[in-house]
């Protein structure tokens, strides 16, 4: 059963923002503190800006397939089935270990409301929200999505309090040892930081239940980013500069402690309830967006069947919630915040280094139905830029992000060599451009058929009789030059069966419609029509002819040919059918694309893709 898209753009906002602004913002300031000292300003602004080229490669392959699992669908795709099962993990563990963390935060605020609460108690509330936020998301994707907008319009409302109260209260003599404890740990911090993204692209996990996704996929993704990103900045400045070096170094409650110089315990109170608030939209977020890359990779035979049931009730996988859900509490109960927090960044930054990668592979492949409605600027600069900028952050973490990830390549490598190779025989991209690099023969992948009706689901086309006479039609594809009688003569063969006519009294009517007047109709194109004898008769047959067909009174040959064949009483629907032709034929760098098809089931595509307006279905 498939998940219904039920999302919109302020849902799309609102889950990416709420994702965001968690523990990162509400917990690691302090413990970043420690590390770095003020200079953790700059390591959020840093972590802010590396953080780009993977939202705008995440944008790219998000509106170009927008299926449930996200990276782990893109990567699969791209790479091919052992990149894919790490892609999956390292989805599903980064944004379920980022939910785990903002749970914990949650335990840690309580007990600033309630305090001397035991660690056992704290780790209890925690477990209990994830619970509850467990058993939200197995009820509603919709209810869910409207819990988050409401969270974080409160959120925002919270932290616009704190910045207009702090900003005058900043010390600027807290900046005298901005760098003192070197620019190599402020890089590391960013690292550390980076956590506090990645609830920016955790978005396109859900994306096959966000309705017209080529619009509210990168714009609710921009949004976020632009908003968050600042609001992140300012508030750590405010921090850092009203509260004193010695009490938030170290401390788990950073924006309470600064709030309560200015704003008084009422303050800390208020700073305390937003940063539950921020939990609460984060691990039900999480807990929503984690949960479909079992599902996805279910599906593609990567994991076990079980993960891919959907609740025939409730429209929502229930197997992988409650499986997500039992993994996050497990962490909760025997992990560390600090420990949480380096291992999230090191997926995250694991997973953008194959996402960035995805998108040169897409590209360099040229499989014609890749078609994003948005597409990554500086390609392929940016995203080269992007996998060093993280590469580069892993090796900055230290010793046990590395060994971490090595650790969890090793395990996947496993998992694919026992259970994923002898059951998935899929072809990638990657292995597409390969074989078209060593091989001149040009063939047609699964992926594209795959790509096609992606497309077609996600711009919500619904095949009408002009489709459905694309689907059937005879395409020729002519290599050479040649005269417009040669190439009627071998349109007329290749439609005279599907009509029930001689090809030589069809041949007839195209030269003698010809020598009526012209149906080159714009340089290169052109429209040859004719009526026939009979009734309900009515075809199509698309021409190429890379060469060229000399049309006479034409000196520029023609390369694009459609040719309508009907009876006398489907006039109507003739003229309806060269409307359709004439939005096709306008559409951006039609032509070009026409004559760079590989094959002709590639120009067949091109038409069934075309961002025409279909008849309405009768009835």
């Amino acid at each position: 059963m498939k998940l219904k898209r039920k999302l919109g753009f302020w849902d799309v906002f609102c889950i990416a923002s709420g994702a965001m602004i968690s523990s990162g913002l509400f917990v690691l300031p302090g413990l970043a503190y420690a590390q770095a000292g003020p200079a953790i300003v700059l390591a959020y602004a840093m972590a802010s800006v590396m953080v780009i080229p993977a939202m705008i490669s995440q944008a790219e392959l998000a509106t170009a397939m927008p299926r449930s699992g996200g990276s782990y669908f893109f990567i699969e795709r791209s790479m091919g089935a052992l990149p894919g099962t790490l892609a999956g993990l390292a989805n599903w563990l980064s944004i379920a270990l980022k939910a785990a963390f903002a749970l914990v935060g949650i335990g840690a605020f309580t007990g600033l409301l309630l305090p001397a609460l035991p660690e056992w108690v704290i780790k209890a509330v925690a477990i209990g929200f994830c619970a509850i936020f467990a058993v939200l998301n197995l009820l509603s994707v919709k209810v869910t999505g409207r819990v988050q907008v409401l969270c974080v319009i409160v959120l925002f409302g919270i932290l616009g309090i704190f910045l207009i109260g702090g900003i005058p209260s900043i010390r600027p003599d807290h900046s005298a040892d901005f760098l003192d404890k070197g620019f190599g740990q402020v890089l590391a911090m960013a690292g550390l930081v980076f956590v506090s993204f990645g609830g920016l692209t955790a978005i396109a996990s859900i994306a096959g239940e966000v309705r017209h996704p080529g619009k509210n996929l990168p714009r609710g993704m921009f949004l976020a980013m632009a908003v968050v990103s600042l609001l992140y900045v300012a508030v750590v400045f405010v921090a850092v500069f009203v509260t004193s070096g010695d009490e938030l170094s170290g401390s788990l409650t950073p924006l309470s402690l600064a709030a309560e110089k200015f704003l008084g315990s009422g303050g800390a109170i208020l700073l305390a309830a937003g940063g539950i608030l921020a939990f609460i939209t984060t691990g039900n977020s999480g807990i929503l967006s984690a949960s479909r890359s079992p599902m996805a990779m279910s599906h593609d035979g990567l994991l076990p069947g079980v993960f891919q049931r959907v609740s025939q009730k409730f429209h929502t996988p229930y197997v992988s919630i409650i499986v997500t859900g039992t993994f996050i509490a497990l962490v909760i109960a025997f992990t560390d915040v600090e420990t949480l927090a380096k291992a999230a960044s090191t997926m995250m930054l694991m997973l953008f280094t194959l996402v960035n990668l995805a998108v040169l592979i897409m590209r360099r492949s040229r499989i014609q139905n890749y078609r994003p409605l948005y597409r990554a600027p500086g390609y392929p600069w940016l995203q080269l830029a992007g996998i060093a900028c993280y590469l580069f952050l892993i090796v900055e973490m230290g010793t046990a992000p590395l060994l971490m990830t090595g650790g969890f390549a090793l395990l996947g490598v496993l998992w694919y060599a026992f259970y994923v190779r002898r059951r998935i025989s899929r072809e990638s991209a990657f292995v597409y451009m390969v074989k078209n690099v060593v091989s001149k023969e040009i063939y047609r992948s699964d992926l594209e058929e795959e790509l096609k009706q992606i497309a077609l689901e996600r711009d919500e086309i619904v095949h009408d009789r002009f489709d459905k006479l694309i689907n059937r039609c005879e395409i020729l594809d002519l290599p050479s030059a040649m005269s417009a009688d040669e190439m009627f003569r071998h349109l007329s063969v290749a439609m005279a069966a599907q009509l029930n006519m001689d090809p030589d009294a069809l041949m007839e009517n195209f030269r003698r419609r010809e020598n009526l007047s012209s149906t080159v109709v714009q340089p290169g194109l052109a429209i040859p029509h004719v009526v026939i004898p009979g009734k309900h008769l009515f075809d199509i047959a698309l021409v190429r002819c890379r060469g060229g067909v000399k049309f006479p009174g034409h000196d520029e040959p023609v390369h694009v040919i459609f040719a309508l064949v009907g009876s006398a009483d489907e006039r109507n629907y003739h003229l309806r059918a060269l409307m359709a032709i004439a939005h096709i034929v306008e559409e951006h760098e039609f032509v070009p694309r026409w004559l760079a098809a590989p094959r002709p089931e590639h120009l067949r595509d091109i038409i069934l893709l075309s961002q025409r307006k279909r008849d309405k279905p009768a009835g």
